[in-house]
């Protein structure tokens, strides 16, 4: 299995960017939650949502691409923008990512 980085770093002030390893096959999601990151995901993480919503700054092309259900939660999530992925569908094929994980302040009492 190959292991590669995923930085993350954070719109709300006061967080620190991190490094962790992603292995392919596992989702951003799936590495936040492992780390004790707060990435929302109302849904559990099955792209019923758009809670879990961030920004891919590098690496777009280590990541499975785009579903058409993926792009409608899209839509519907706070400040999309053209580099919007959902975290719960952001599996690594090959490849160091880093994304954004915009303030979720604004998703507290969902």
């Amino acid at each position: 299995m190959s292991i590669f980085k995923l930085k993350i770093n954070f719109e709300e002030q006061g967080k620190e960017a991190v490094e962790l390893p992603i292995a392919g096959g596992e989702s951003v999601l799936d590495v936040c939650h492992d780390h004790g990151i707060d990435l929302q995901h109302n849904c559990g993480g099955v792209c019923g949502c758009s809670t879990c919503h961030v920004y891919v700054n590098k690496g777009m092309d280590n990541i499975q691409e785009i579903s058409d259900k993926e792009e409608d939660f899209i839509d519907r999530a706070v400040r999309p923008r053209i580099t919007s992925r959902l975290g719960c569908q952001c599996v690594v094929i090959d490849g160091d990512i880093e994304v954004t994980i915009p303030d979720q302040s604004e998703f507290l009492g969902h």
